[in-house]
């Protein structure tokens, strides 16, 4: 009697910290935001980070370290302050609990750090190494595809309209940081 009483007890327990036993559906809708959010940036500031150091002709180590600490640190950040607007939104209306923030803040984070690694990939796999910026390329736009195309299908948005404003936006900040990479590296009052 006592056994079933705890298990119970547990299986209540899991089934309200379980975010995840929702229908996958309603997940991505109720964390739609949150995901495009991180995901989107955690892809172009790492492919930014990326085309940073190729623009200025940096060792590709540089890529990976800055990358890496870009994941992490400003992965965190992100997560957390999505926690802290979520809190702050229940705040206001007068809600109370750390459940539903905490989902937000780490939908952004798990979102950030588990797509936005995926342009670093190509600096790990040493047949790569001669074409990596140009693989990195190419698996930045597939992941911006993928985010176009979930957000497409949440929200029944037109799919082709919802990948383009994700490359669009990607290409337009990756150039611009491949360019001011190139230009910083020439300057002569940089020492």
């Amino acid at each position: 009697m006592q056994n079933s009483s705890i298990g119970k007890m547990i299986s209540s327990i899991i089934k309200k910290l379980c975010f995840f036993s929702i229908h996958p559906i309603r997940v991505l809708r109720y964390c739609l935001s949150d995901i495009v959010y991180g995901a989107t940036d955690g892809v172009i500031t790492t492919f930014t980070i990326i085309s940073g150091v190729e623009g200025a002709q940096l060792s590709p180590k540089v890529a990976v370290i800055l990358g890496l600490v870009n994941l992490l640190a400003d992965g965190l950040s992100m997560g957390a302050s999505r926690f802290l607007s979520a809190r702050s939104e229940n705040a206001a209306n007068q809600l109370h609990g750390y459940k539903e923030p905490l989902y937000h803040g780490l939908a952004t984070f798990l979102a950030f750090v588990l797509l936005g690694g995926i342009p670093l990939i190509s600096f790990f796999i040493p047949d790569f190494s001669e074409y990596r910026f140009f693989i990195s390329c190419i698996m930045t736009a597939a992941v911006l595809s993928l985010i176009g195309l979930l957000r497409a299908f949440v929200t029944k948005e037109r799919w082709l309209q919802s990948i383009f404003e994700m490359l669009i936006i990607g290409g337009f900040v990756a150039v611009l940081a491949y360019i001011s990479g190139h230009v910083l590296a020439e300057a002569q009052w940089i020492r």
